[in-house]
């Protein structure tokens, strides 16, 4: 078990419904990363934008993507992580992958499909709550609308970290802003949220805005707003325990069932 896990937060640009291109872009923000980090938090779809047109974008879980994330993540060992589209029987999935620095893939299906955009006639929603075990540390992965739903999150499992991978636009970043701090709060984990930033090809703006947590809610990072830029954060064990012995909020939570 390691005490420390240190997070990179790659704030970027996406170039609209082109995967190889993406791909190049986010190695070379990959591979500016001088220092050694942990886990390398990308955003959500980010080889195509947040678009609905899944049959030209999406790929299989053999993909050129998934090999991509895995053989840079052997590289670079580090685990790397975002969401794709994912086509598997002729059903469309926004599917977070998880790559470890060993090849092994841990995967999440997006649970709320954003209905405002028209996501859910186009992708299946998830139904299971996944979590990723990374060098002692217990992951909860959620994306992008899911965070507007605080049970999918609630902090049943006792986990260390959430993390939501989004295309959150600029004119609701306040909503953004608030419900992370807000799960980093009721959950007493550490809370990090990676968005896109740019125009996309339906001229949505997006602002960025991503941000880290600890368990009472301070902002641990000092990324930029409205452009690309990467944030390095380091998360402390001896922080989680510390508050969750001292307070003990978690224990007096409302016992409920998912349905």
């Amino acid at each position: 078990m390691e005490n420390e896990l240190k997070i990179a937060l790659v704030q970027s640009n996406l170039v609209w419904e082109n995967p190889e291109q993406n791909r190049i872009n986010f190695s070379n923000k990959i591979n500016s990363i001088a220092e050694p980090v942990d886990i390398i938090i990308l955003p959500e779809m980010f080889t195509s934008g947040f678009t609905m047109n899944a049959k030209a974008n999406a790929e299989s879980m053999t993909g050129d993507t998934i090999s991509w994330m895995q053989q840079l993540a052997k590289q670079k060992h580090t685990a790397i992580t975002g969401s794709v589209i994912i086509e598997e029987n002729n059903t469309f999935f926004n599917r977070l992958l998880f790559a470890h620095p060993d090849g092994q893939i841990d995967s999440y299906d997006k649970r709320h499909t954003f209905t405002l955009a028209g996501e859910d006639k186009v992708y299946r929603a998830g139904e299971n709550i996944s979590l990723i075990n990374y060098k002692g540390w217990t992951i909860k992965p959620l994306v992008c609308y899911d965070l507007r739903f605080p049970v999918w999150a609630r902090n049943v499992e006792n986990y260390d970290l959430v993390f939501y991978v989004a295309n959150w636009p600029k004119v609701r970043i306040a909503a953004w802003d608030t419900l992370l701090k807000a799960r980093a709060i009721e959950n007493m984990s550490y809370c990090i949220g990676v968005n896109r930033v740019g125009l996309d090809g339906n001229n949505y703006d997006y602002s960025g805005h991503s941000a880290a947590y600890n368990v009472l809610g301070e902002r641990l990072d000092t990324i930029p707003f409205n452009k690309e830029a990467i944030a390095i954060v380091t998360l402390e064990k001896e922080h989680i325990s510390k508050y969750r012995k001292k307070l003990g909020f978690l224990k007096d939570g409302d016992r409920f069932t998912l349905e």
